[in-house]
């Protein structure tokens, strides 16, 4: 069993919000957060404006793929935060829930996803805080 805390990042698609939460969650503590990420429906790939807009920050997320929610993802977190994908999402006792309504950057261009990039980063450092991770990244 981990003493680290664990996040586990969810969307409908698991192609742009969640992916740069969990990038910026990474990033940011540095190893001290196990970070997680997925979705109920999962895209094909990540969304290339959020690719880009995570790349301008210095946060590379190309490597990642987008992935199907699981009941075992959600067990194995301690917070689960949603991102716009309702009902689909498994509630468990004992877990904590956020969720942040964020603009969906689907189909939108870079210039669109920058400023949901800065509200995610500014919601991770405020999560980080409230978990007592510092700022590491």
């Amino acid at each position: 069993m981990s003493d680290k805390p664990s996040v586990l990042f969810v969307c409908v698609h698991n192609a742009g919000r969640s992916q740069m939460a969990a990038g910026w969650l990474s990033r940011l503590a540095a190893g001290a957060v196990e970070v997680r990420s997925a979705g109920s429906a999962p895209a094909e790939s990540i969304n290339p404006a959020a690719v880009e807009a995570m790349r301008e920050v210095g946060i590379d997320i190309t490597g990642e793929q987008p992935k199907l929610l699981t009941i075992d993802a959600v067990e194995a977190s301690d917070v689960v935060i949603t991102m716009g994908c309702g009902d689909t999402c498994p509630v468990f006792p004992g877990k904590r829930y956020l969720d942040w309504e964020l603009d969906d950057p689907a189909g939108q261009g870079v210039e669109a996803v920058r400023p949901i990039r800065d509200e995610i980063r500014r919601r991770i450092e405020v999560l980080m805080a409230e978990l007592g991770v510092p700022v590491r990244g």
